[in-house]
């Protein structure tokens, strides 16, 4: 089933007046109610298959698609949720930040206001969010032109409260001279800013140095958050990102540049929800799954929303409840590691940790493999490969040290 496009363009906000300064003061609460914690991103017509499973006091909500902003309000307003909520406006899906517009949000004007930039950060405040984002298109690699204009008009605005979006093609993580460039630019803004990487399928195993410029932004930029993202969510949070945000499926944890059509593995049709293989930390088919063991016993998942009912085989096709049982035992787990993060110190702590659970992660790949008796059954993702290798500053000072006394 496909999820509903939110490429049209945006309604009217029912706002009819500028936000009052006792809404502005309520804003900055925002940012220590979201620091420290992970997010899920979803769209609103998945909502309903994980919401049940959030931590209350570890995540909270990123809502997507065109009906996002009244969702939002419905959740807060007449649901009574009362966890972090951010409504992601997504412009950079269909269009592309410019130096003439690098906020390229169609709304209509209200009575108070007309600039598209603050209408969509008054419409996001009064649905309820924790702290609105700017509406900033799709910011393509090596386009400093159009990264100045919208940190520039942020800065304009003065409000610390705003998260400035930037939404960046994987590309300005390639190489030193073009991190450097968007850590200057990032640096510049005083409140938080929420990266989110365009790219192919896997962004960050795209580049060989992409994790490691991802990490050294974080550590550099002040109230770095990253959102719509996979297992950079927990890399960013050990390395001491503000916050982030998981993406429920693959459309959002990465952006597709506009005009871009997805890409996806051709010779594996998609016939089953995607399962997250708690051991091997990352994400299958669940036909694929079930196809790779056979008759050989499969692992019987114990998240919270599996409870030991169900093994990691039964999410075989799309159809039933199937999807949204894949999605629920995914958050479940996500959950479970959040919580275990949690417990570790800042700092050196949460990077040993992270770092320990990829290099295990690697390990099991070779033991699942040999225990059905197919050797590169599983394999693998780049990204994955990538974080196994970022040992923390200090064990890896350590291991050198080590290194050069046994020589």
């Amino acid at each position: 089933m496909n999820e509903p496009s939110s490429s049209l363009p945006r309604p009217r906000s029912d706002l009819t007046e500028p936000p009052d300064a006792a809404s502005q003061v309520g804003q900055s609460e925002g940012m220590s109610q979201l620091r420290g914690r992970m997010l899920i991103q979803v769209s609103t017509f998945r909502l309903n298959y994980v919401q049940a499973h959030l931590d209350p006091g570890r995540s909270g909500l990123v809502l997507c698609g065109e009906d996002a902003v009244k969702k939002a309000g419905t959740l807060r307003f007449k649901e009574g949720f009362d966890s972090p909520l951010l409504i992601d406006p997504a412009v950079y899906e269909t269009r592309v930040a410019t130096e003439d517009d690098p906020f390229p949000y169609e709304i209509e004007p209200t009575l108070f206001l007309d600039d598209p930039l603050e209408l969509a950060l008054a419409e996001q405040r009064d649905a309820g969010a924790t702290l609105a984002m700017t509406p900033t298109g799709y910011i393509r690699a090596e386009d400093s032109d159009a990264l100045r204009a919208a940190v520039t008009r942020v800065l304009e605005l003065d409000d610390p409260t705003v998260v400035f979006a930037a939404p960046v093609d994987v590309a300005w993580l390639r190489d030193e001279e073009s991190t450097r460039q968007l850590i200057a630019y990032l640096r510049m803004l005083k409140g938080p800013k929420a990266i989110m990487l365009g790219g192919q399928m896997d962004p960050l195993g795209r580049y060989a140095k992409a994790v490691t410029h991802l990490k050294r932004l974080v550590e550099e930029v002040p109230d770095a958050a990253l959102l719509r993202t996979d297992l950079a969510a927990f890399g960013a949070l050990a390395a001491g990102a503000a916050f982030t945000a998981f993406g429920t499926s693959s459309r959002y944890r990465h952006i597709v540049a506009p005009g871009e059509k997805a890409q996806t593995n051709k010779r594996i049709p998609v016939r089953s929800p995607h399962v997250l293989f708690p051991e091997l930390m990352a994400f299958f088919l669940g036909e694929t799954i079930a196809k790779r063991y056979g008759g050989a016993d499969t692992p019987v998942c114990y998240c919270a929303s599996c409870a030991g009912n169900r093994a990691l085989d039964a999410f075989t096709s799309n159809r039933g409840d199937l999807p949204a049982s894949a999605a629920a035992h995914n958050v479940a787990v996500l959950m479970e590691w959040l919580r275990t993060l949690a417990a570790a110190e800042p700092g050196l702590a949460r990077q040993q940790w992270w770092y320990d659970r990829c290099r295990t992660a690697l390990d099991q790949y070779t033991v699942i493999n040999a225990s059905i008796r197919q050797p590169g059954a599983f394999k693998s993702p780049a990204q994955l490969d990538r974080w196994a290798l970022e040992a923390p500053e200090q064990l890896a000072t350590d291991q050198k040290a080590e290194a050069d006394r046994s020589r």
